[in-house]
């Protein structure tokens, strides 16, 4: 009885070993696979490292391309400077003076500005009010455009002459008139008639081609503003430039129509004009 009890304790303390032994294979199992992880963890954060490393030193590398040439580049401003001065020392020429002149230019080009914005601006005045004068009936034959500080005023023939003529109707007396006014009233300007036509070739007595007729009736209207509306003729210039001036094509009516016309052209006077942009400014 006592052997068999031995046998059983004996039995135990080998199956309580070997419980012990496979517990501890399972945890060091375990063990293993942490560091395992561990280790690919690491072995990536150690590759993503490197490669934000390589990228820094390529920045840094790109850098340091830009910096040397933007050494060079000032390198090489320097010397031309440097030049530039020795070459303005050499010639006896003063910075203050070449200062003093660079100013007035400035001030000389300001004044120009000045002039013309103030030109731009009268016309654009004169454009209004001619506008404003017309009636909505009147606009639909009459285009008044402002065009690099010069009016233009475009009126169609066939609100101006009798078919096929030279000769002023009734239907412009009105529209004249006020075209007279705002010309008498802008006395500092010159104006120009101007009259053109379609390509269709005309053959009447006393008319032998477009050329006639458009001088013919620019004439119109040049002694219509003077003799009717009293515009002082020494501002007035009639002109004619035929077919050659065309607005459209005219190959459509629709064109040929848009084509005969006749513009009265407002300027600033310019002996006027010359002698304004030639005073030159004050200088402070």
């Amino acid at each position: 009885m006592k052997k068999n009890m031995m046998m059983v304790a004996a039995l135990a303390a080998i199956l309580l070993s070997s419980c012990a032994s496979k517990k501890e294979l399972t945890e060091c199992r375990d063990d293993n696979k942490a560091l395992t992880a561990n280790l690919q963890n690491t072995r990536e954060d150690l590759a993503g490292k490197n490669a934000r490393i390589t990228s820094l030193e390529e920045q840094i590398k790109n850098q340091q391309k830009a910096l040397d040439e933007q050494k060079a580049a000032y390198a090489k401003l320097q010397a031309s400077l440097d030049k530039s001065l020795s070459n303005a020392s050499q010639n006896n020429v003063s910075i203050d003076k070449l200062v003093d002149q660079i100013n007035e230019s400035n001030q000389y080009i300001r004044h120009l500005v000045e002039v013309k914005s103030k030109s731009d601006s009268l016309n654009m005045v004169l454009s209004n009010n001619l506008t404003r004068s017309l009636s909505k009936e009147e606009l639909k034959e009459v285009d008044v455009q402002v065009l690099k500080g010069v009016v233009y005023i475009s009126l169609a023939d066939n609100m101006l002459y009798k078919s096929g003529s030279y000769e002023i109707n009734d239907r412009a007396a009105e529209t004249l008139s006020k075209i007279a006014k705002i010309i008498t009233d802008y006395k500092d300007y010159d104006v120009l008639i101007e009259g053109n036509t379609d390509n269709v070739p005309i053959a009447r007595e006393n008319i032998r081609n477009n050329w006639d007729l458009s001088c013919l009736r620019a004439s119109s209207v040049v002694q219509a503003l003077q003799n009717k509306y009293g515009v002082d003729p020494k501002r007035l210039t009639a002109g004619g430039r035929g077919e050659y001036n065309p607005l459209q094509s005219n190959d459509t009516e629709l064109g040929k129509q848009r084509n005969r016309r006749t513009q009265i052209i407002i300027t600033p006077k310019l002996d006027e004009f010359m002698e304004l942009i030639g005073e030159a400014p004050e200088t402070k």
